[in-house]
């Protein structure tokens, strides 16, 4: 028998002075309610109301023992309270996961918008390349690029990040510029180790689909690293149009094959299945998923048309 119900029983018995009136409003019958007293008094192997036929009264021991739980009920109550409060307010830590460059690029300005909104809740950034458990890690959020391997995360799609081919204006005036894809196989072309192909980088155009074997000296695990490598003058590299924007809206680099489609990736928010998320996490998703959803597609890291090759790449780039 539930305890809590027992006591619970217990309590409106003394304070209504009799079963059948404990028994009013709560669901129970009489004798269920009588039931509940004297499963504790077994349990407590002491008699805790004195009943006679005509009316009936606590014990001492009943008297101390009706003052504790009503304590006990009071403080159950304030807890479930306190629980629905904090539903209610987004507040709190928020630990959220995102690959190193997504999250030293946009996601900065959106998580110093979503601070102002709302002023009670602290973010735990873990910027990692990585795939992470979320329950094991204690992570509330992870944005992912890339394809999502099958679990039981509630994954939510995002604006997918758009390539771009590009090099620096020097290496362009030292060894020309690209007309076509095929064009690629004259130039030195960094490329990402950890590529779903290696060595090879694949467009879309009138004609369909295209795969060109690039070559490269240099051949390195991170996408930073590689646009570093690019302002270096080293060669040509394609990168998600995130981690260079800044660098072609400067001029540092020249964005190359324009007319050539390069693939996207595709972006998620995953969180684990809660079918009563804290509000938090709630007010967390729902601001990125208006700011970065496949509905938006706004902002200058996905100004580009959908890509016929979305799922190209490897999240690490990022």
């Amino acid at each position: 028998m539930d305890r809590i119900a027992a006591m619970q029983s217990f309590v409106r018995t003394v304070e209504r002075g009799s079963f059948a009136a404990a028994a009013s409003g709560s669901g129970l019958s009489a004798t269920m309610v009588g039931n509940h007293v004297r499963f504790l008094e077994a349990r407590l192997g002491a008699l805790l109301l004195n009943r006679t036929t005509r009316r009936q009264g606590l014990t001492e021991l009943g008297r101390a023992y009706y003052e504790r739980c009503r304590r006990i009920l009071l403080d159950i109550e304030a807890a479930e309270a306190s629980v629905d409060e904090a539903r209610a307010v987004p507040r709190g830590l928020l630990r959220v996961t995102a690959p190193v460059a997504f999250g030293t690029t946009v996601l900065p300005r959106l998580l110093a918008e979503y601070l102002r909104l709302h002023p009670q809740v602290q973010v735990d950034l873990v910027l990692q390349d990585r795939r992470v458990d979320l329950l094991e890690d204690e992570l509330d959020v992870a944005i992912r690029a890339g394809m999502l391997p099958d679990s039981s995360l509630v994954a939510r799609a995002l604006s997918p990040l758009r390539f771009v081919v590009c090099a620096s204006p020097a290496y362009l005036a030292a060894h020309g510029t690209p007309e076509t894809p095929a064009d690629l196989a004259a130039h030195d072309c960094p490329d990402f180790a950890h590529a779903a192909e290696p060595g090879v980088w694949r467009f879309g155009g009138p004609r369909g689909d295209v795969a060109v074997t690039v070559n490269g000296r240099l051949r390195v695990n991170s996408g930073p690293a590689l646009r570093l490598a690019a302002l270096e003058g080293i060669g040509i590299v394609m990168l998600p149009d995130v981690l260079v924007a800044d660098d072609l809206a400067e001029g540092r680099l020249v964005r190359v094959l324009a007319d050539h489609a390069a693939p996207s990736l595709p972006l998620h928010l995953l969180t684990l299945p809660d079918r009563r998320p804290t509000p938090k996490l709630r007010s967390f998703v729902a601001f990125i998923t208006e700011r970065l959803g496949v509905a938006a597609r706004r902002g200058r890291w996905s100004r580009d048309p959908a890509s016929p090759m979305d799922g190209a790449g490897e999240a690490a780039l990022l």
